[in-house]
């Protein structure tokens, strides 16, 4: 039996793989690409031909987008490089005073105390490396010398500067509105971040703040020494009922030298040369009248109706300007104490100065302690004034300054309690 048995098997055997290899010719006749692996590389090739295709005409869709923005003169991110930052300043004063005169409001006014709302937008725009484009936009509520004087001012451009950075040791700056010698010189304290209550006490000497209308000027930096030098064009400012007007011609210079741990000694000068004309005219803003002749023209006569007043305008040239020395230390990471004093080049015996500590951490909890005087002023008044603060950070955005000052300007004597506050954007 088993020989039979055997047999069977290998028939079996047999009739199952002649079934497979009919049923195997039968398929590959039916779809020969299934299981050819040639007509296989070619259907793949096929395919990722079509797909690269598609991906280069992507490709040229979004080179020539970029090429037509690279040669056009705008920028398709040019918002991305524009930064805007707002800053709004309150300051209120409750005074102690025994009446309101003349004398008073004098007092007060030379304080530096401009109470009222003020608010400023600066828009920032980075050309390349190195080159920056900024424009501020002002809009304020001061009060004026007398205390029921308000002046309100509309948003309105106050500045637009021009820097650029030409290596590290060399940076130009062109100022068409607006300039100050603050714009050029090298302070740790801008013109509209002052760190006290007050002007006279907060933003340096007083030559620093002067408007100036239009500038350029250069700083120069080498190891610890730090040079700066500007000119400036600003029309001479003239009384209601003046018939001479001009412009003048400003130099503004500073040395900075940096000493050990953290001290900065600087030495500044302003020097003025007014220019007058013969006649009050009005040649528009940044228009700089060049005059050829050498010698000025008769002076003019004036014959009024009503009387034989004779009343002549002659031109007239002369110079003034003031030097100041600064002194600043760093006692550590957020305390600073500083100093500085302003000789007038008219009246040498005029000097303006001030003294202040401050600790401007950014922690909840800050303060500020300054002393600050005018000695031998045009009306010989030894006006002297201290004021002292707290400073509580709200967030990193709004921050409010408490603080105390009394004022001593001749026979006046006037305490005031002063409340600041400042918030950012």
């Amino acid at each position: 039996m088993e020989p039979v048995a055997l047999a069977v098997d290998k028939l079996k055997d047999f009739v199952k793989s002649s079934q497979d290899f009919v049923d195997g010719f039968i398929h590959r006749r039916d779809n020969p690409a299934r299981r050819n692996p040639i007509e296989i590389l070619r259907r793949l090739q096929r395919e990722a031909f079509t797909d690269l295709m598609k991906l280069r005409d992507r490709q040229e869709k979004v080179e020539r987008i970029l090429s037509f923005y690279k040669t056009s003169k705008g920028s398709p991110f040019q918002e991305a490089s524009t930064h805007v930052r707002g800053e709004f300043d309150l300051l209120g004063a409750l005074l102690v005073m025994d009446n309101v005169d003349k004398q008073n409001c004098n007092a007060f006014s030379r304080a530096g105390i401009t109470t009222g709302i003020d608010s400023r937008f600066t828009f920032e725009t980075t050309i390349s490396q190195g080159e920056s484009l900024t424009a501020e936009f002002v809009a304020s509520q001061k009060g004026n010398r007398y205390l029921d004087e308000v002046s309100g001012q509309p948003l309105s451009l106050e500045k637009v500067s021009y820097r650029v950075n030409a290596c590290d040791w060399l940076s130009v700056v062109a100022i068409p509105v607006g300039a100050q010698s603050r714009d050029v010189a090298i302070t740790s304290v801008s013109s509209h971040q002052a760190k006290g209550l007050t002007k006279l006490s907060s933003l340096g000497p007083p030559l620093l703040n002067q408007h100036k209308g239009s500038g350029i000027g250069l700083s120069v930096r080498k190891s610890n020494v730090i040079a700066s030098l500007a000119q400036f064009i600003s029309g001479l400012g003239m009384q209601p009922d003046a018939d001479s007007a001009g412009h003048c011609f400003s130099t503004f210079g500073q040395v900075v030298c940096q000493l050990p741990r953290g001290i900065k000694l600087s030495l500044l000068g302003l020097h003025q040369v007014p220019k007058s004309l013969s006649q009050h005219v009005s040649l528009g803003p940044l228009t700089i009248p060049v005059v050829l002749s050498k010698h000025p023209t008769a002076p003019e006569t004036v014959v009024e109706a009503s009387s034989s007043a004779i009343r002549t305008s002659t031109p007239e040239n002369f110079s003034s300007g003031s030097v100041a020395l600064m002194l600043e230390s760093e006692l550590d990471e957020v305390t600073r104490i500083g100093g500085w004093i302003e000789m007038h080049r008219s009246n040498p015996k005029c000097l303006h100065w001030a003294v202040s500590m401050s600790d401007d951490s950014e922690d909840s909890f800050g303060w500020g302690l300054s002393l600050s005087g005018i000695h031998g002023g045009p009306t010989s008044e030894e006006h002297f004034q201290a004021e002292s603060y707290l400073k509580l950070n709200l967030g990193k955005r709004f921050s409010l300054k408490p603080g105390i000052a009394y004022i001593a300007a001749g026979n006046a004597r006037m305490p005031a309690l002063i409340l600041r506050s400042n918030w950012s954007l």
